[in-house]
């Protein structure tokens, strides 16, 4: 649902748009489905935006065309046949077109209202929901896609004018394209990020596994308390600098979430 940023951002650069998509997916789902489900529908993107023809991006050679955006690695078998079509049914729900929300059957769902709009967004939008299930979720898929193809003119203003925060997001779209103009591979800045790569059980029966112990969890107190002051210290400089804000400062939560009132917890049941 929250993919299209990262092709826009980067659709000068259709390998690195397509690897980032796929790691921004494994942010919140760590499946492969989802990391190649996200390469693939980025790739799609980018290629609307680059001005590939709809029919062209619903060939079912699509990824065979465009292997060297997705750096030699294979899609999922379930996403592979997806990209090879099986949304290509006219009857859809009477087909078994589900839009539930689960990756593989939004995606296929999304493809089958993008295949069946006419060209038309509107016509996308309502047979996206008219599906039923899990609604926003195939509406908020088919809409990336089918916005990065038709463009900005060819939504319903009526519809543009009741989206939540309109101007901030017309706003932050010009900044990703603004931005990503300017973006290039040689910019990049890879940070190490320190890790414990978990291990298998270790047995406590022999002196060996105190080693193994040592060298698994040691890092974690490679500094020294003086070092540890001095990284806190930068950050929260960092993040004065970079909001403004005090570091001591607590954001005031603006929602609660009460426990409905038909609940009753074990003691009270």
């Amino acid at each position: 649902m929250r993919l299209a940023p990262v092709p826009l951002f980067f659709r000068r650069h259709p390998k690195y748009a397509v690897e980032y998509s796929g790691l921004s997916g494994l942010i919140t789902h760590g499946d492969e489905k989802v990391y190649d489900a996200c390469r693939y529908y980025s790739a799609l993107i980018v290629a609307a935006v680059n001005k590939e023809p709809k029919e062209e991006l619903l060939e079912e050679n699509f990824y065979e065309k465009h292997k060297q955006w997705f750096a030699g690695k294979s899609l999922h078998p379930d996403i592979e046949r997806i990209a090879q079509g099986s949304y290509r049914k006219q009857e859809g729900y009477d087909k078994g077109i589900r839009g539930k929300g689960y990756i593989v059957n939004a995606l296929e769902a999304a493809l089958w209202a993008f295949l069946s709009d006419q060209g038309s967004f509107e016509n996308g939008v309502l047979a996206a929901v008219n599906l039923g299930d899990d609604t926003d979720t195939t509406a908020a898929i088919y809409g990336q896609l089918a916005g990065a193809c038709y463009g900005f003119g060819e939504l319903r203003e009526d519809w543009v004018e009741q989206v939540y925060a309109k101007d901030f997001i017309e706003c932050l779209s010009k900044w990703i394209v603004y931005d990503g103009k300017k973006w290039s591979p040689k910019q990049q800045v890879v940070q190490k990020i320190p890790y414990v790569t978990i291990q298998p059980p270790l047995e406590d029966d022999n002196a060996s596994s105190l080693v193994q112990k040592k060298n698994l969890f040691g890092r974690r107190a490679s500094k020294s308390p003086t070092e540890q002051l001095n990284s806190q210290s930068n950050f929260f400089s960092k993040f004065e600098q970079f909001t403004g804000l005090n570091a001591n400062h607590r954001l005031r939560a603006n929602t609660v979430i009460d426990r409905p009132s038909n609940l009753k917890s074990g003691s009270e049941a």
